[in-house]
């Protein structure tokens, strides 16, 4: 043994290695189910880089271009942790290459542990640039099979990005399609109020319905790629934690009680993302925690029963109804708050504070901005929202 590998503690290193980033690799791009192993590089190098992102991200005092940032780390993480895959397989092989007693032909340096990392650099992206040769036949045989693990490895990233991009795009769809149907941020009572139309609760159903199959989505996706958590919305004002939070305040509304409401759609809906909530928060290692202050007081429940009474929409009321509603939010409201906690995200209120325009009603020329309004107010589109 000691005759063909000369240092086998250095071989033994790069073969272990080796077979963590492969395997750490499988599992993140290839194995399309959730992880449950505690002890993982991609889960190591998240929680250790986000950690940092975030708590440098967090001592800019305004909050645009510290959202921007925070926007930054999905797409960044993604790019770096394929380098930190990279650099271990080329480590790993070069480690291999050591063990063989470096034996390499190179011109001009002589052989060692760094003319060995070279090699297996210049290897593993398919370089091929021929001044550091192979002598032995286990030196030519790792130099094929890394080439070979090289060649596949960029094929897998290929093959992963697009995907990746692609999850996210179908996430954000229905995110910006809640927009003009719950305000921005989205919340429940405004939701409810703008299917207060005459069949709007017929399309209230088929928006719970939608938002039942997103919310399996979602999990699907998330869960095998968690990376996804970690991509922000296109606007500073919705993300997905906000949007899903809107859609489970609807259904714990509904489900205690709107008269001729779509209240076994709404059971559906809950239970699917409620689902997808608790088995993020195990993904993340979020711990469900109390909130720090009351989201919906007294007070602003009661405006939500006068403000949809107004709109022909009775909440029914009472002690029980009230504790119902509490039921129904303790079933969700500590995982969602420890995940948006964790993600750096904020939970939206159950009714608006105040009179706001959404993002469809905005842009970024303020001229052309008060025209729009006047045109919008013309025709009374936002009395009709």
């Amino acid at each position: 043994m000691t005759s063909v590998i000369p240092a086998p503690g250095e071989f033994l290193a790069g073969v272990v290695l080796f077979l963590i980033v492969v395997w750490d690799a499988f599992e993140a791009i290839i194995l399309p189910r959730r992880v449950t192993r505690k002890f993982r590089l991609t889960r190591l190098f998240f929680r250790s880089t986000w950690a940092v992102w975030k708590f440098v991200v967090n001592l800019v005092p305004t909050r645009k271009p510290r959202e921007a940032m925070l926007g930054f780390y999905g797409p960044l993480s993604l790019l770096l942790l394929i380098g930190v895959w990279a650099i271990g397989l080329v480590f790993g092989f070069g480690l291999m290459q050591y063990g063989t007693g470096s034996a390499l032909i190179a011109s001009g340096s002589p052989p060692g542990f760094w003319t060995d990392l070279y090699l297996s650099g210049t290897t593993f992206f398919t370089l091929g640039l021929g001044d550091v040769i192979p002598r032995s036949g286990l030196a030519r045989a790792l130099v094929v099979a890394e080439a070979g693990f090289g060649f596949g490895f960029l094929a897998a990233i290929i093959g992963y990005l697009p995907f990746i991009y692609g999850s996210f795009s179908q996430r954000e769809v229905n995110i910006s399609l809640l927009d003009s149907r719950a305000g921005t941020p989205p919340t429940a009572g405004e939701l409810l109020r703008r299917h207060s139309y005459e069949g709007g609760q017929d399309a209230l159903r088929e928006l719970l319905k939608d938002w039942e199959l997103w919310s399996a989505e979602l999990m699907e996706s998330h869960l095998s790629y968690p990376v996804l958590a970690y991509f922000r919305s296109q606007h500073d004002n919705q993300s997905w934690i906000a949007s899903l939070t809107a859609i489970l305040d609807t259904c714990a509304l509904v489900k205690v009680g709107i008269d001729d409401a779509c209240e076994r759609q709404a059971e559906l809906t809950f239970a699917i993302a409620r689902h997808a909530v608790v088995d993020l928060s195990q993904v993340f290692g979020t711990e469900p925690k109390a909130l720090p202050h009351e989201r919906l007081t007294a007070a602003e429940l009661s405006r939500i029963r006068d403000t949809l009474a107004q709109h022909g929409l009775k909440l029914k009321d009472g002690e029980e109804a009230d504790r119902k509603l509490t039921a129904l939010r303790g079933m969700y409201e500590p995982y969602i708050f420890a995940l948006a906690t964790y993600l750096n995200q904020t939970l939206p209120p159950w009714i608006p504070q105040k009179k706001g325009k959404d993002n469809w009603q905005t842009t970024a020329w303020g001229e052309s901005a008060g025209l729009v309004e006047k045109k919008t107010e013309a025709v009374g589109v936002d009395d009709h929202l």
